[in-house]
């Protein structure tokens, strides 16, 4: 604790994704550690995941985070707006994978998709990595260069993950800022239904 009484993160609230939220500076303590044009007047809520090892943000984590904005919104006079800490800082952060769902909306899991907005609830992981080499063939490759192609990418929708296949995911993987390499597993694969058209 510092002489203000907070542990000084310099967050307002922690979210971990075993669904528990600590309380850093907490309620009515701004600026947090938001950027320029976030700092003066917005809650900071940390969700715990990277750039490697826990990238895509578990169900529990997005209950703890909007737990922590109920919280703030019930007891710290907080407005309706989420944002992720780029919207006001040039950063990565939040990582792709979260930034996509606070860009959805960030609907509670389990809830119907936001009016109008995208899906989000991809067709289920096909269970295998798509990659290349060697060429993969299935039903599983065909619906996935299905959707890149609605996406606006060009590429032959014939069923097999060959080398147009890679090029297009490691573009689609940088666009969303995740780990580009080439492969389809279930964050790419998520992405490909649930983040915004760029």
């Amino acid at each position: 604790m510092d002489g203000n009484g907070w542990i000084d993160i310099g967050y307002s609230f922690v979210a971990c994704p075993h669904k528990k939220v600590f309380e850093g500076r907490g309620l009515h303590h701004l600026p947090a550690a938001n950027g320029s044009g976030l700092n003066s007047g917005h809650y900071a809520v940390l969700g715990l995941v990277g750039n490697s090892g826990l990238v895509e943000p578990p169900d529990a984590l997005l209950h703890a985070i909007l737990d922590a904005v109920d919280h703030v919104r019930d007891q710290g006079r907080a407005g309706k707006e989420i944002k992720g800490h780029r919207d006001g800082f040039p950063t990565d952060c939040p990582g792709g994978p979260l930034y996509a769902w606070v860009q959805r909306g960030a609907p509670r899991p389990g809830t119907d998709p936001v009016p109008g907005g995208p899906s989000t609830t991809a067709p289920p992981f096909p269970g295998r990595l798509l990659k290349y080499p060697p060429i993969m063939r299935g039903e599983d490759v065909r619906t996935w260069q299905a959707k890149v192609v609605e996406r606006g990418f060009e590429l032959d929708v014939d069923g097999a993950y060959g080398p147009a296949s890679r090029e297009v995911c490691l573009s689609f993987q940088r666009q969303q800022d995740i780990e580009d390499d080439g492969v389809v597993g279930p964050v790419t694969w998520r992405l490909t239904w649930d983040a915004p058209t760029i």
